[in-house]
């Protein structure tokens, strides 16, 4: 009995070893995680007021992000003769980078997430001469560029807003390029715009929206890649590309900013009647100056005012930095080494879904643009 009872002992011990030695990166992730919210829980920096909301635009939530409530906002700012700075991507889509908007015609080339780090430039003293000059000024980046700014400044002026977006990481520049060269190779042309968030289909469901001019033909073509299949997405999402400061994000716990802005993931749980699947917006308000901005442009807005607590419960990044890959630097030596294909093998292997899983997410993709047809948007 007692041979027994070692044998049997013995079979669970090395099972266990197995499971360990097989999950290891995923227990790592996990214990890095539980770290982390034990370390970062009580740095919350709380706004004053939260609200859910949307643009009552549908064409304009279509080709924004989430709720489109930074079209807003800026439209109020430009028909005050006002200055929007945001991020555009380059002519050539291998970078973005900061510009200035005088007019609403250039609101198509500030909307939309950009998922890289964008070229500052001399952004910062435009902005001070701006000010300066008594203009008054939209600023929109990430918590750290509007600290950068800030610190920059040295001073405050009554005519700047500032507003940021809850960041989750800021993905190498570098892999960027590479992922697009690749793209264009793979395609036989050149990449001529780019649409990370695409929800033609649906806003939790998000795909990347490459056009590409073919080389041969000299013609449009679309592309529409699955977030969970596209390989710069999952490299980005699973944190490999991230800039080592993002992994002890310092803007999670100073907040500069008026006002901040992100998608409301879990509003159909919160607010129900928020969610019509188009995108819905969060934006917590921190200051008087930014409470003026957001009462005095929201006229073109539903929105609902919600509990801080409800308003992250589904986006930790607000107050929590991701944690950082055990493979992370080895990700950056090899991609100085790899082909891109290579890479991409090695990090970015795409989601396997089983056949009923494919087909029910076709179906509902099918009621949704049914729904949005009836409802009188194409």
């Amino acid at each position: 009995m007692r041979f027994v009872l070692t044998a049997f002992i013995s079979y669970i011990i090395v099972n266990i070893g197995q499971i360990i030695l097989k999950n290891h990166k995923k227990l790592l992730r996990y214990v890095g995680f539980v770290q982390n919210v034990l370390e970062e829980e009580d740095i919350r920096v709380k706004p004053e007021k939260v609200y859910a909301c949307f643009n009552k635009d549908k064409d304009v939530r279509l080709s924004s992000s989430s709720g489109a409530v930074f079209s807003s906002l800026a439209e109020y700012v430009l028909n005050k003769n006002g200055i929007v700075y945001g991020v555009t991507m380059s002519e050539d889509c291998y970078s973005a980078e900061f510009i200035a908007i005088t007019d609403r015609s250039g609101l198509t080339k500030l909307r939309g997430s950009k998922y890289l780090q964008a070229k500052v430039g001399d952004t910062f003293k435009k902005v001070k001469v701006e000010l300066q000059a008594g203009k008054l000024v939209l600023f929109t980046g990430t918590g750290c560029q509007v600290n950068g700014l800030k610190n920059f400044l040295g001073k405050d002026y009554d005519n700047l807003i500032c507003m940021d977006v809850i960041c989750h990481g800021v993905p190498s520049p570098a892999l960027w390029r590479e992922y697009a060269q690749y793209q264009e190779k793979k395609m036989r042309g050149k990449l001529k715009s780019i649409n990370f968030r695409c929800k033609d289909d649906s806003w939790a469901d998000f795909v990347m929206k490459e056009v590409i001019k073919s080389i041969p033909k000299n013609k449009m073509k679309k592309y529409f890649i699955s977030k969970d299949n596209d390989s710069y997405m999952r490299m980005f999402l699973q944190d490999y590309c991230l800039r080592p400061s993002c992994y002890e994000c310092t803007a999670k716990k100073v907040k500069m900013s008026d006002l901040t802005i992100a998608d409301f993931w879990g509003i159909n749980n919160v607010a129900p009647d928020m969610d019509d699947g188009l995108g819905t917006s969060l934006v917590l308000i921190r200051t008087a100056k930014g409470n003026e901005l957001f009462e005095s442009a929201n006229r073109n807005m539903k929105m609902k005012e919600v509990s801080y607590e409800d308003g992250v419960k589904g986006n930790p990044a607000e107050y929590r930095s991701c944690v950082r890959p055990s493979e992370r630097d080895k990700f950056f030596e090899d991609m100085r080494t790899m082909r891109f294909e290579e890479l991409k093998e090695k990090y970015a292997a795409p989601i396997r879904y089983s056949l009923k899983t494919r087909v029910k997410r076709k179906i509902k993709a099918t009621i949704r643009k049914i729904l949005r047809v009836i409802g009188g948007r194409k």
